[in-house]
């Protein structure tokens, strides 16, 4: 949670790091039998369910770990149950150890997944893989969390531009609230490689203010402050969705960029519709790192926009394509779909909020085209 500029210079220390030493992080390594050929080619993805013969791995000739990176969202020590069965589920298919790696940077797992430096990139959002695809164009969607229909149809999030509980009047535009007067105000966004804490939301101010005579060269430079004539009087990044939103609730900044589903089990709704403006929502009494002493504080929902559901990510260099399928098909089962360190009720703690026939599917590259 600090200012751009040191963010930037963090990231490049982190960097360095990682390509002196290898990439460092909290890892799990689940046991493997002998892992499968080293096959170079992957499968051409779409909107079916995969259905190999068995879940049984053949005799694997490739022994190296599958390296799954996560990003910082959910690399929390809340979602580790969620991160040894996604290990796990691995194993049971292929027969090799895997390596879960968690990560306090965006850039850190982007790289990973372009260089081969890992082999799974777990929960990216769509412009992640975008910018991975930038550096090693075979980088590609491994599934994707369905909407409420279960299928790709509603495949959407909530990224939100949230403000504190008390100060929404200086947003309030008729019976309702708008962003007009977010300029000058201090601004914590997730990571500037993030979809809906940083790209989606900074299109939309960029769109709304682009109209404006004062603003109509505005670009991402203006919003970050690196230009001549910033936009906001200070930005922040959290560099992962609770932390931008801990920015707003801990008092260092007005206005914060966040996700629903990333946020999910750590609020509640007081009131209003879901994911509209000016729904309310309260820091649930009792939640986790960082929010452990905030329960109670509730904050405004001043502007809202849909977003792709985010991908989990494969490069191919370390899997072969009968794995690859493999394990398409396991996460795309309904075992999966019924497993609430996946998918989870109210009031359980998952990687996603249980919504419907919510599932995970497999989805062509071409699906975010409409992002790119």
């Amino acid at each position: 949670m600090q200012k751009h500029t040191a963010i930037k210079a963090v990231t490049a220390i982190l960097l360095v790091s990682v390509m002196a030493f290898g990439l460092v992080g909290c890892n799990t390594t689940t046991p493997a039998n002998d892992p499968a050929p080293n096959n170079q080619s992957s499968p051409s993805p779409n909107n079916t369910q995969p259905t190999p013969d068995n879940n049984t791995p053949s005799t694997p000739t490739n022994t190296s770990p599958i390296r799954v990176i996560w990003y910082p969202n959910e690399s929390a020590s809340d979602f580790e149950p969620a991160r040894r069965e996604y290990a796990r589920l691995i194993t049971e298919v292929t027969g090799r150890a895997v390596e879960n790696i968690t990560t306090i940077d965006y850039v850190i797992a982007i790289e990973a997944i372009a260089s081969g430096g890992a082999d799974i990139g777990a929960r990216f959002g769509a412009v992640g893989m975008m910018e991975a695809q930038q550096k090693n164009p075979a980088v590609m969607p491994l599934f994707v969390n369905s909407g409420a229909s279960g299928t790709l149809e509603d495949a959407v999030y909530y990224g939100w531009l949230a403000v504190n509980k008390g100060e929404e009047d200086q947003y309030a535009s008729g019976n309702s609230f708008s962003i007009d007067n977010i300029q000058g105000k201090r601004m914590s966004f997730v990571s500037n490689s993030s979809t809906s804490g940083f790209r989606v939301p900074s299109a939309s101010i960029i769109r709304h203010f682009g109209q404006t005579p004062d603003w109509s060269n505005i670009d991402e430079d203006d919003l970050l402050g690196i230009s001549r004539t910033p936009f906001f009087g200070e930005v922040l990044f959290g560099q992962s969705h609770q932390g931008s939103l801990f920015n707003l609730i801990d008092g260092r900044a007005d206005i914060a960029a966040a996700c629903d589903t990333c946020v999910d089990s750590y609020v509640e709704l007081v009131s209003g519709a879901p994911n509209t403006v000016g729904a309310i929502y309260a820091i649930q009494h009792g939640a986790a790192d960082p929010f452990e002493s905030t329960g109670g504080r509730e904050f405004v929902i001043i502007g809202i926009a849909p977003v792709l559901n985010g991908p989990d990510v494969y490069n191919p260099q370390n899997l072969s394509a009968d794995e690859i399928a493999a394990i398409q098909a396991i996460f795309t089962s309904d075992e999966v779909a019924d497993n609430p360190l996946f998918f989870g009720e109210a009031g359980e703690f998952a990687l996603l909020p249980k919504n419907g026939d919510m599932r995970f599917v497999v989805a062509d590259n071409s699906w975010y085209d409409p992002l790119r």
